[in-house]
Order: C-alpha cells, then sequence, then structure tokens
C-alpha cells in the first residue's frame, strides 16, 4: 500500500489529534529510525544533511543529532534564514544547536561545492511531500550540487524535486541511493519517472498506532 500527499497529511494529523501524539514526537521517531537505518547500511563516515525550512528539515535535525550521538562526523547545511523555521523544525533546529552540532547557514542559498564533495553520505532533508510546483533557484542548484558530489545519498521521506503523487521531478531532483519513507511508500513512488531517482526504498516508523495505520491500509 502507499501514500498519497493527501493521505500523509490527514496521517500525521490524525496521529496528533484523535490519538494525542505531539507533532515533534513523530518526528523524532522518524528522524531516529532514519538515523538507525544509516548506521545499518554501513555509514560511518563524515555526514553532510542537507536540511530546507520545513518538517523534512526538521526530521533532518533530528537525524544529525541521533548520528552525532553514535559518534559520526556529521555536518549541518541549513538552506534557509533559520528566523524562517516553525513549530516542530524550530523545536529540532534549537536542539541541534544545543547538542553543540556543526550548523552552516545558506540564508541565501549560496554555497561552496566542496562541502558537497567532501563528505562520504549526503542526506537529502531539503523539500518533503508538500512541494506541487517546479523547484525554483536556487534550491534546483543545491540539488544539482548534491547530484554532482561523488557522496552517497540519502533521502529523507523521498527524493527533493519529485511529485508525491506522480513520480514525476518537478524540475531539479535529487537521485537518491537510498530512500527513507515515513509510513508507507508514496504514490509516485510505483511510476515509472520515479525509478531514477529513489534508490533502494525503505519504509520507517513515526510512531503512528497500528489501529491508524490500520485505518489507511497499511
Amino acid at each position: 500500500m502507499s501514500l498519497s500527499r493527501e493521505q500523509a497529511r490527514q496521517l500525521d494529523q490524525r496521529a496528533m489529534t484523535e490519538y494525542g501524539i505531539p507533532g515533534i514526537v513523530l518526528m523524532e521517531n522518524a528522524g531516529r529510525s532514519m538515523a538507525e537505518l544509516l548506521l545499518s547500511i554501513g555509514m560511518t563516515e563524515s555526514v553532510v544533511v542537507v536540511c530546507g525550512k520545513g518538517n523534512n528539515g526538521g526530521d533532518g535535525f533530528v537525524i544529525a543529532r541521533h548520528l552525532e550521538l553514535a559518534g559520526v562526523e556529521v555536518r549541518v547545511l541549513l538552506f534557509a534564514d533559520p528566523e524562517s523555521l516553525a513549530g516542530d523544525a524550530r523545536i529540532s533546529y534549537t536542539m541541534c544547536l544545543k547538542a553543540g552540532i556543526d550548523v552552516q547557514i545558506f540564508p541565501d542559498n549560496h554555497h561552496q561545492q566542496t562541502v558537497f564533495t567532501e563528505a562520504s553520505w549526503i542526506v537529502d532533508a531539503l523539500l518533503g511531500v508538500g512541494l506541487e510546483g517546479t523547484v525554483r533557484p536556487p534550491l534546483d542548484r543545491v540539488i544539482a550540487a548534491m547530484n554532482t558530489s561523488p557522496a552517497r545519498r540519502f533521502a529523507v521521506d523521498l527524493p527533493s524535486g519529485m511529485d508525491a503523487n506522480t513520480g514525476q521531478p518537478l524540475g531539479a531532483c535529487v537521485k537518491a541511493d537510498y530512500t527513507a519513507t515515513v509510513a508507507a511508500p508514496k504514490l509516485g513512488f510505483s511510476k515509472p519517472a520515479a525509478q531514477r531517482y529513489l534508490g533502494r526504498v525503505r519504509v520507517v516508523s513515526m510512531g503512528a498506532p497500528r489501529k491508524l495505520l490500520a485505518e489507511f491500509g497499511l
């Protein structure tokens, strides 16, 4: 079974409103699960976590914290003004800073190519399932830089730049080696257009109750 963009949003919202699970708990569960997956597939070297301003970026901050706890050399690149962060993403960002993790901020999205070429792994937490329009400059250049890096790429929920429902790239799209998707594959993953971007797909848990998951056919 899979989830459309709209169903993924509904699942998050119902877990919070009907089952009383705070959004930050769901984010922490998903991010920790992804960090554990990264470690299980042999990721022990230098990692760059690329974060945007949304909840996908919030997952990235959680991943960075748990990798650092495991002794991994990790660096976070935030392609947004920190003041634009809100809600759970802002909480997660603050925890990341207080943990002493190296966070480099690119509010105007300008960066040096070397930040990607020096990493062994790139965690793509730039854009999430909410993306519906074409990836606009300068984030398209950030995605292009990730794709030309020799590092392996690990996408958070779906590759940045992919339409969750159709699997089509919305302009620039990350070409992942692994995609860790929350709760279930997204609807577009089964489409032919998505295959060159997804890599190996693994499903991770955000801790939604089984009763709720069953209502979505999961």
